[in-house]
């Protein structure tokens, strides 16, 4: 094992990268604390007194920070994209948004008749307040362009606009909260093809427990919030970027958003 020495500005500033990735954001001290080095506290010699009468926990009556039914009120009171943007810029219901950087709300042409919808921010999209502008973006972007399309003819949103600490899935409370905005968002694009990204995603525009590899490939039409669309799950461009050879198959997901696309009129 190496020995404990002093880091230098660049190792410093890796370190803290890693921290911000792992959803670190708060010091508690100026100094490290070595727990395991803590001794418990010596028992006291007071005379020992009854402990008070158990009282019934606080029962939870909903997702913590947040009320879906206002959630709904808000999304459905905004009447164009411009509003809603504004609308979740101003909504604190929502505890992601507390470690976010930024929200990110979508990318892309507003007047598309195709959308892809995407699960969570990462960390460069919550950065610079775009989906999809990391490695897995510039992918996506090379994936488009292989079946003549680009940003231009495309409106990219996720089904989280703010980055969950660490990366990690959003838990099933603050989809709850997220779900409104995105319904909403949906109606006011009214797109006639819908692609999902990644399983998560797939799972929460199709209402499904189903695995990706099982359901990626296959056109239904589903309801989201009030708008019926034509919408097929693909594989998510970080996992392809993980797993090179799956590149097959959302190769043949890709032309076939081509057909449907060419079959609508749309190109």
């Amino acid at each position: 094992m190496s020995q404990d020495r002093t880091l230098n500005n660049a190792e410093l500033l890796s370190v803290l990268d890693w921290y911000r990735a792992a959803g670190v954001d708060l010091a508690m001290g100026e100094d490290p604390v070595d727990r395991f080095a803590q001794k418990p506290p010596a028992a006291s010699a007071a005379i020992a007194r009854p402990a008070p009468a158990p009282t019934a926990a606080p029962v939870a009556t909903g997702p913590v920070g947040g009320d879906p039914s206002e959630a709904r009120r808000l999304a459905g009171s905004a009447g164009s994209l411009e509003q809603l943007q504004a609308i979740l810029g101003d909504y604190d219901g929502c505890g992601l948004k507390l470690r976010a950087t930024q929200l990110v709300f979508a990318d892309g042409n507003p007047d598309a008749r195709i959308m892809l919808i995407g699960e969570a921010p990462g960390a460069e999209e919550d950065r610079q307040g775009k989906p999809f502008v990391g490695r897995s973006g510039q992918l996506l972007d090379r994936m488009l362009g292989a079946i003549g399309l680009d940003r231009t003819q495309v409106y990219i949103a996720n089904t989280v606009p703010w980055r969950p600490p660490g990366n990690r899935t959003p838990t099933p409370e603050e989809m709850e909260l997220c779900l409104p905005f995105l319904h909403r968002q949906v109606e006011l694009v009214a797109p006639k093809l819908v692609l999902t990204l990644g399983g998560p995603a797939m799972q929460t525009v199709f209402n499904t427990t189903a695995g990706i590899i099982k359901m990626r490939g296959k056109w239904q039409d589903v309801r989201i919030g009030t708008h019926e669309v034509h919408a097929m799950p693909t594989l998510h461009p970080a996992y392809l970027l993980r797993n090179p050879a799956a590149k097959q198959q959302a190769w043949k997901d890709m032309l076939s958003l081509r057909l449907e696309a060419e079959g609508l009129g749309l190109l």
